[in-house]
């Protein structure tokens, strides 16, 4: 991994980079979607098997209830007892995001309460490239089972043991064989065999996440999460574990982007040391040795605070902070989730705190937050109005809405009086 010294022109470049690949994959998906929109269960099956190798057909696309029940029965207790844990923590994060429904008298004869209700449908993309991410399935479905999602159809190509487990150990009744561009487009124009779902939610490459995008006018999206993003910042820590947390999120993809910013030319040293003695230790395969090489580096800023600063425009996906610094984290306004203090290894957060790891990426974390349950539930406002609260409002409606010049605005108060 480079050192690089933080310059204008270098963030410049980051950032470039980023919109470069979207321009690229939304030219490429938008005729996948397209296709799938047209012509259905065909060109799903055709470029399933053209970009996942999977050759499906209208008896393949879905999972029985034998199978994933079958691939519990071959994992281990101790996977089974992880997922468990993992799925108890989510749900418990998951319960306290829960929106409550409330009422409130505005002012005498004016009500308003809040109904809660869920999504009737979404999808769960769990993606299935290099890795079949199970960790994902329990990201979206917990949070969509907490909020009462009526029908929750999970997508993914390479459904290993591991996933299908999961999806046995969380009740799953919907698991098609599906994923990428295609599966995409699938939940969210229906075939024959895929009906629609309302949302789309979960991470996915940069192919996956410009799908989502492209067919989030039709429905509804969670957020483009995705290709992974993490940066250590840090003047001083364990460069190892400094190393290994930027090569845990490399090895997400080869276009995942790692970086450690730092003002200490002296720590920047000893973690690209430790960067390739790690690596050697990684099979050759392994994503994060291209990562590394072409995406990710080593910010050396002049000083902490501009280091601060480019973190926050950078707004990554995952940020750690070694040091027990609470003046630091206090500066941060923008990022998908923090890690704080030397243990906070990342994967921790990527599998088992309870905190969603479907994360904004690509500078969206100055504008949301990662996945909660809230995601999968709809606000309903209900307005009562009665005769005491009409007098109060009637002549300030109606003066209102004969300055905006909607005078059958004011009639319709007017007609009641």
């Amino acid at each position: 991994m480079r050192i690089l010294k933080l310059t204008a022109a270098v963030e410049k470049r980051l950032c470039q980079m980023r919109e470069s690949q979207d321009r690229e994959a939304f030219a490429i998906v938008s005729k996948i979607v397209s296709d799938v929109r047209r012509h259905g269960d065909a060109a799903l099956f055709r470029w399933s098997n053209k970009l996942d190798r999977v050759r499906l057909d209208k008896s393949g696309i879905w999972v029985s209830t034998r199978e994933i029940a079958s691939a519990r029965k071959r994992v281990s207790r101790e996977f089974i007892h992880a997922v468990q844990h993992a799925a108890s923590n989510v749900r418990r994060v998951s319960q306290s995001q829960l929106p409550k429904p409330w009422a409130l008298e505005v002012e005498p004869g004016i009500q308003l309460h809040q109904l809660v209700r869920p999504i009737d449908s979404v999808g769960c993309y769990v993606p299935g490239g290099r890795f079949a991410l199970f960790s994902t399935m329990i990201m979206t479905v917990v949070p969509a089972l907490i909020a009462g999602v009526r029908r929750i159809v999970v997508v993914c190509p390479s459904a290993n043991d591991e996933v299908l487990a999961t999806a046995s150990i969380l009740g799953v009744k919907h698991f098609a064989r599906i994923g990428g561009a295609q599966a995409v487009a699938a939940l969210a124009y229906g075939t024959k065999h895929i009906q629609r779902v309302e949302k789309i939610f979960g991470p996915g490459n940069r192919f996956v996440t410009a799908a989502k995008q492209i067919v989030s006018s039709d429905c509804a999206i969670d957020l483009p999460a995705g290709p992974t993003e993490a940066i250590v910042l840090a003047r001083s820590g364990n460069p190892r574990w400094i190393a290994a947390d930027l090569l845990a999120q490399a090895e997400h993809a080869p276009d995942a982007g790692s970086y450690l910013v730092t003002p200490s030319a002296r720590l920047a040293r000893q973690v690209q040391a430790q960067l390739v003695a790690q690596l050697a230790a990684l099979s050759p395969g392994n994503p994060a040795h291209t990562s590394c090489r072409k995406t990710g580096a080593i910010l050396l800023a002049r000083t902490r605070k501009e280091a601060i600063e480019f973190v926050d425009r950078f707004a990554p996906e995952h940020l750690s902070i070694p040091e027990d610094s609470a003046s630091t984290l206090h500066k941060i306004r923008s990022a998908g989730t923090i890690f704080a203090g030397p243990l906070a290894a990342q994967p921790f957060g990527d599998y088992a705190t309870g905190n969603n790891h479907v994360l904004p990426t690509g500078g969206w974390a100055r504008r949301r937050g990662g996945l909660s349950v809230e995601d999968f539930i709809k606000r309903i406002s209900v307005q009562t109005i009665q005769r005491d609260g009409f007098r109060r409002l009637a002549a300030d409606v109606g003066t209102l809405a004969k300055a905006e010049g909607l005078l059958a605005h004011a009639n319709a108060v007017e007609v009641r009086q």
